[in-house]
C-alpha cells in the first residue's frame, strides 16, 4: 500500500500537531484498535504522562491529574522483526504481558532496538510498531525536552502537562 492508502491521524497537542501514518497494511489489529479510540474521542484531553529524553514520549491513557482512563480489552501484540522501534515510529505501550496493550502508545525519539521483536518469549516479543510520524517530529522533539518529575508512583511526568487536545483522522 502507498502512504495515501494508509490512514493518517493528527495528534493535536498543547505543543503542536503530530501527523502519523498508521500502517493498516502491516499492523491491522493495532491500527483498528487505535482508530476505535480515536473515533470514540477517548484520547481527547489525555496527556503525554511519561516523557524520557533519548527514549520515547508515552501517552493516551491518563488525564492531566494522572487519573487512568478505563480502556477496552487488550489486543494481540503484532510486534514483528521487520517492524522496528526506530526514531519517529509509534508503538503500543504494554505491561510485561505480551498481549496487554490497550490504549496507551508511545513515539520513539531515537532508535530503540531493545524494544524490537526478537523471539516469541515474553522477554523477546517486543512492542508493536504500527506507524510513523510524517509531520511534526519537531513537536515530538520539543515534548521530549520538557522538564519532568515524579508524581506519586509515576516517574518522568511532565511538570507542566503536555495535553493531547484531540486525535482525529486526517481529512
Amino acid at each position: 500500500m502507498t502512504e495515501q492508502q494508509n490512514p493518517v491521524a493528527v495528534i493535536q497537542t498543547s505543543e503542536g500537531d503530530i501527523r502519523v501514518e498508521l500502517w493498516a497494511d502491516k499492523a491491522p489489529i493495532t491500527v483498528k484498535n487505535f482508530l476505535r479510540y480515536v473515533d470514540d474521542g477517548f484520547y481527547d484531553k489525555t496527556v503525554f504522562h511519561r516523557v524520557i529524553d533519548d527514549f520515547m514520549i508515552q501517552g493516551g491513557g491518563m488525564t492531566a491529574d494522572m487519573r487512568s482512563k478505563t480502556p477496552r480489552d487488550p489486543i494481540k501484540n503484532e510486534a514483528r522483526a521487520e517492524l522496528k522501534n526506530t526514531r519517529g515510529t509509534i508503538a503500543m505501550a504494554r505491561t510485561g504481558v505480551v498481549d496487554s496493550a490497550t490504549c496507551q502508545f508511545f513515539i520513539n525519539v531515537k532508535d530503540n532496538d531493545f524494544l524490537n521483536h526478537r523471539d516469541d518469549s515474553p522477554a523477546g516479543f517486543g512492542y508493536a510498531v504500527f506507524g510513523h510520524v510524517i509531520d511534526g517530529m519537531d513537536v515530538v522533539d520539543r515534548i521530549k525536552k520538557v522538564p519532568t518529575a515524579g508524581a506519586g508512583m509515576h516517574q518522568n511526568v511532565p511538570v507542566k502537562p503536555v495535553v493531547i487536545e484531540s486525535v482525529k483522522r486526517a481529512q
